[in-house]
Formats: structure tokens, C-alpha cells, sequence
């Protein structure tokens, strides 16, 4: 029997099984402490950096996020190869705990910890705990996402994923919140909870593998998963940056963390005036997160939906480049703290409500190279780069905050109307090889040959309603 659940998740969830529930169920409280780590740590990671390091420091430690992710792909591409998802990410996810348990502990220590405040470079500490949470938040969360898609048919993720997206923004709002409270629980005590959050994620894949069973992972439902994979730790970076679909989707991807690093170096040189003090600098911070994470909650659960299928997927890649755009303007022209604070809260609200679910629709048409290899360095590698050319552009006109809120506003201009661009030529693209599929009348149609020769996949036509609705 169906169990049914209240009229209104049924409006967001639609009509669960009683196992989607409990497999659904489980997977949105793994990301909801998956989510939670990271957004509690996240305004920790800049509050430590400020103390120990310096801030003036910033976008030399975005520019060199960018080196050090490359070999952790690599790395994370070779795990791929040997292990199975989940024994994958009881490896990472329990390294990650242990690394954070031992910063939360050098914390504590007068020569190195929070308690001297004198920063320097040669302080490596701050350093490392950079690193390490920016890292965090790339691998985990795309291992996790692997982990689902790998056990998990298209028809039940059209149902599940709302749901763990839902479980995920919840804990976004939850984390820094408890980051609000630095001064009363202090910095390394939050680190204790984040280290808490992840051993709890472990603890539930375990509950998860053995209550969902082994059988369903190894089937491997998502049809990517049986077609034929090229083994090589490049052959995903080699069909980047040769296609110009995929790079389009890089772009989609990336260009918006140009705009937000510059955005965000702004923000914080003006809460630095203002707040000087470091609990009072996280407070601040983690204030920032739960303003972004309220409202991507409120809308990825009240408006995402409704926006894809009603406007479609190639409108959706617009709005969020032009709303981008209206609030760099009111930056321009009233350049204050609280007029950045609220461009930031858009624009990080609507990449994880808008853009994020737009660009994993664009995915679609592509083979398993693309969706498993291709992917990972779009979103590990793609970021950090993104981030460290954003840190790149600020280096120069950092050095008055006017020349940085009038002239860094300017280049985010530039790099809006090249993301508007991209949008156009990306969603025109898909709209074309969905079409095509559509037309064709075949149970099943081989589209990958659109993007790359060698490796052609074949996906079934009702993994495209969507494009069939506009």
C-alpha cells in the first residue's frame, strides 16, 4: 500500500512510496549534516583567516585554492576508479573529520591558536584551515551527489530530490546560525560540532547502505551507469575544453563566482571597518549565511519548481544574470555596506535556488564521461578557478575600498554580459539537442555523438519532459 503523505508535501514531493520516504528521508538528513558542517565552518574558515593570517591575505588564498584542488581531483578521480561511492566517502568524509578535529584542537593553543592575535603569513595554520574547509565544501558535497545519482532512477529523483534539497537548506540556515553565536560557544567548540556533523553523516550512510540494501546501489539504475565509460584520469578535461557545449556550461557554472568573489572581497573590507573585532567579524559572517540560506530556502521550496515549468530551463538561465545585473547597479550607485550585504544575499540565494538546479538540467543530453568526469572538474575544478581569477582581478584595485567598489563593480558588469551570452548560446544549445530527441520518435536516441564522437550514450526520451513542456 501507498502511504500518503499530507496534501501539501505531495504538492512539493509528489506521491511517495513508503521506501522513497524512508530512502529519501535518510539521504536529506545525510545532507542536511553534510550541509550544516560546512555552512557552520564556512564563516568560521574567514573569522580564523582574519585572526591568524590577515585579510589583506584573501585573494592570495583563493588564487592558491585553485592550485591545490587539481590534485585532489585527480585523487578523487582515482578513488572513483577503485572503490564504490559509499566506501569513497566514508574515506573522505572521515579524513575531512579527523583534519578538523585537529584544527579545533591547534585552535585552543597560545602560540598558534585564536589566543594570539598578532597575523602573519607564516602562520600556517590559518592557512590550512582555509584550505581545508574550501575543499571541503567542493568534494563532499559532489561525492554525495554521486552517491545519490548512483543508486537512484530518474523517475524517483524527480519525486527525491526536492526533498533532500529541502533537508540541505535547513541545515545552510542552521549552521551559521549557530556561528552567530561564536562569542558564547567559541571557535573551536564550533569546529567540535561541525567534526559531530560529519561523523553523523557517516553514521547514516552506514544506516543507509544497510537498511536500503547493497543491491539497489550496485544496480546502478541511472542509465549513465551502464553505458561505457573511458578510464583515464584526463579524459574529462580533455572533452571540456573541447566542446564548446561543455564549455558553455563551465561558464554557467563559474562566471557568477567571478562576480561574487569580487563582491564578496567588497563586503568584507567594508564589515571590517565596521565590525574590527573577530567574534564580532563571524557574527557578522555567519549572519550573511543565514540571510542567503533563508531565502534560497524559501525559494528552491516555494519557487524553483514552479519557475522551471513554467518559464522553462533557457528563460531560468537568464533570470538569474539580469538580476545579478540590477543589484551590481545598486552597488555602483549606493556603495555602502548594507546595499553589498543585500547584493551578496541575491546572489548567492539565487545561485543555489535558481542557477544550480538549472545547470544539472543541462547534463540531460550528454554521455556518462560527461556526467561523472566531465562534471567533477566543471564543479571542483571550475569553482576554484573561477574564484581565483575573481581574487586575481581584485589583487590590483584592492588597495582603496573606493577604487575597489567603483572599479570592481565595473568589471562584474563585464562578466555579467559575457554570462548573458553564455546563457543564451547554452540554453539554445540544449533546447536543440532535447528538441531533436523529441522529434526523432525513437524509444531511445543516441545523443552523445553531438558532443563527443567516442563515447555515445543512449537516454531514454522521458528524460527530457522537460524540454518537451516549453
Amino acid at each position: 500500500p501507498r502511504m500518503q503523505l499530507p496534501a501539501p508535501c505531495r504538492y512539493l514531493w509528489g506521491d511517495l512510496s513508503p521506501f522513497e520516504v524512508k530512502k529519501f528521508g535518510i539521504l536529506a538528513f545525510m545532507f542536511f549534516n553534510l550541509i550544516g558542517s560546512y555552512w557552520l565552518m564556512r564563516p568560521l574558515k574567514d573569522g580564523v583567516f582574519y585572526t591568524i593570517v590577515g585579510l589583506e591575505y584573501l585573494p592570495i588564498a583563493k588564487m592558491l585554492s585553485f592550485v591545490v584542488i587539481i590534485p585532489m581531483i585527480l585523487g578523487y578521480s582515482k578513488l572513483v576508479d577503485l572503490y564504490p561511492r559509499h566506501i569513497i566517502l566514508y574515506i573522505i568524509c572521515g579524513s575531512y573529520a579527523t583534519i578538523f578535529s585537529v584544527i579545533s584542537v591547534c585552535l585552543t593553543l597560545p602560540g598558534i591558536g585564536l589566543q594570539n592575535t598578532v597575523s602573519d603569513p607564516h602562520r600556517y595554520l590559518g592557512w590550512i584551515t582555509f584550505f581545508s574547509i574550501e575543499s571541503f565544501g567542493s568534494i563532499c558535497v559532489a561525492l554525495f551527489w554521486s552517491f545519490v545519482t548512483s543508486s537512484t532512477s530518474s523517475t524517483s529523483a524527480k519525486k527525491g530530490y526536492p526533498l533532500i534539497i529541502t533537508g540541505g537548506q535547513i541545515g545552510s540556515i542552521l549552521g551559521p546560525s549557530l556561528a552567530t553565536m561564536s562569542e558564547v560557544l567559541s571557535i573551536p567548540n564550533l569546529f567540535g560540532i561541525a567534526v559531530f556533523e560529519i561523523c553523523s553523516v557517516l553514521a547514516l550512510t552506514k544506516y543507509y547502505m544497510y537498511s536500503i540494501g547493497q543491491e539497489e546501489l550496485a544496480a546502478n539504475v541511472d542509465d549513465s551507469a551502464t553505458a561505457k565509460k573511458t578510464p583515464g584520469l584526463l579524459v574529462g578535461l580533455k572533452l571540456l575544453v573541447t566542446q564548446k557545449y561543455l564549455i558553455g556550461i563551465f561558464g554557467i557554472s563559474t562566471i557568477y563566482e567571478v562576480v561574487g568573489t569580487i563582491m564578496d572581497y567588497q563586503m568584507k573590507m567594508l564589515a571590517k571597518e565596521q565590525y574590527p573585532s573577530t567574534e564580532a567579524y563571524t557574527a557578522f559572517l555567519a549572519s550573511f549565511g543565514v540571510a542567503v540560506n533563508s531565502l534560497s530556502f524559501c525559494i528552491a521550496l516555494l519557487g524553483t519548481s514552479y519557475l522551471l515549468r513554467k518559464l522553462g530551463l533557457r528563460l531560468c538561465l537568464l533570470i538569474f544574470p539580469c538580476a545579478v545585473g540590477l543589484v551590481l547597479l545598486a552597488v555602483f550607485m549606493v556603495p555602502v555596506l548594507s546595499v553589498v550585504f543585500f547584493a551578496q544575499v541575491c546572489l548567492k540565494g539565487l545561485s543555489y535556488a535558481i542557477n544550480n538546479p538549472s545547470k544539472e538540467m543541462l547534463y540531460i543530453p550528454t554521455g556518462p564521461d560527461v556526467k561523472f568526469k566531465v562534471k567533477s572538474w566543471i564543479d571542483m575544478f571550475g569553482g576554484r578557478s573561477a574564484k581565483a581569477l575573481g581574487a586575481f582581478t581584485v589583487n590590483p584595485i584592492k588597495g582603496t575600498l573606493d577604487t575597489l567598489l567603483h572599479v570592481g563593480t565595473l568589471i562584474a558588469f563585464f562578466w555579467v554580459g559575457v554570462w548573458v551570452f553564455t546563457a543564451l548560446f547554452v540554453g539554445k544549445t540544449w533546447y536543440q539537442l532535447t528538441l531533436e530527441k523529441e522529434r526523432s520518435g525513437e524509444n531511445k536516441i543516441t545523443v552523445e555523438k553531438e558532443l563527443a564522437p567516442e563515447q555515445s550514450e543512449e537516454i531514454a526520451p522521458d528524460d527530457n519532459e522537460e524540454a518537451q513542456q516549453q
